[in-house]
């Protein structure tokens, strides 16, 4: 990851449609390989995960931050079993195959909407969970943060329109999109008994006040009349816990900043009343 401070809107990621495609290097493969004591029979071991070649969206990366919140979906597997299961952002979907392993009725995976990426994530669910995603229990769709979420309550079942676990891997680096973010969030989640669950590295250190400007932003109290554009006033009202911290070693040797930092990845969990 570049220690750049610059950030693009999702909306400037893509060029033009008048530009001449260029050719994207060849996808990569990664395995991620479950804890022995948190397979259940009939269930695999190992998933075998397609990464895009590169991307802007930084979909080229299975990140540390996937590894530790599928390693704790597996652990804590009554959070997902029965649940619907939202993941939004998805990159490679290591957590939200994980939710669908570990039984959740229906788990939807979203990216950003451009073809390279769902095409992506298909290969992975198709690939690791086929009887599920036959069954359509697993679904994959694009999805742009903070736009109107119909299309996403269509894929709940039994007429719901609230999801019961939200997951969001290694999302909140993109600071332009936290209010995004958390207003999908805040239309999707149940009340009081749904979760979303925010993992995360502090990639670049000298802006970590920026990442966790993401959960100042969600306890702020939530007031439908405020001027939207008016960013240093909105809210979301949610309530917000750190529960897990764990180094993985950094990802990027050549960054700058306290390896320390670069290394932890971090769990929280926000929730309404």
């Amino acid at each position: 990851m570049s220690t750049s401070d610059h950030e693009e809107d999702f909306a400037d990621l893509f060029g033009g449609s008048d530009e001449e495609e260029v050719k994207q290097p060849e996808h990569t493969f990664q395995k991620f390989q479950r804890q022995p004591e948190f397979v259940l029979e009939g269930t695999p071991s190992e998933l075998e995960l397609r990464l895009v070649g590169s991307h802007p969206l930084w979909a080229h990366y299975l990140w540390n931050a996937a590894k530790v919140f599928a390693t704790y979906l597996d652990e804590h597997k009554d959070l997902c079993g029965g649940k619907t299961v939202l993941e939004l952002g998805a990159g490679a979907a290591l957590p939200g195959l994980i939710a669908a392993i570990n039984g959740a009725k229906k788990t939807v995976v979203t990216d950003y909407p451009d073809r390279e990426l769902i095409e992506n994530i298909e290969y992975n669910v198709k690939t690791n969970l086929s009887s599920l995603y036959e069954q359509n229990a697993v679904s994959v769709k694009g999805y742009v943060w903070g736009t109107k979420v119909g299309a996403l309550q269509e894929e709940l079942p039994n007429e719901e329109t609230k999801y019961d676990i939200i997951i969001l891997s290694d999302l909140i680096f993109n600071h332009s999109q936290h209010h995004a973010m958390l207003r999908t969030c805040r239309e999707l989640i149940k009340p009081k008994t749904g979760v979303v669950l925010v993992f995360y590295t502090h990639h670049r250190p000298h802006l970590a006040h920026r990442d966790v400007q993401f959960f100042e932003i969600a306890q702020r109290p939530y007031n439908p009349d405020t001027d939207p554009e008016n960013w240093d006033e909105v809210g979301y009202s949610f309530h917000a816990e750190e529960f897990l911290t764990q180094n993985m070693g950094v990802m990027f040797e050549e960054d700058q900043g306290d390896q320390t930092v670069r290394s932890t990845v971090h769990g929280w969990k926000l929730w309404l009343d």
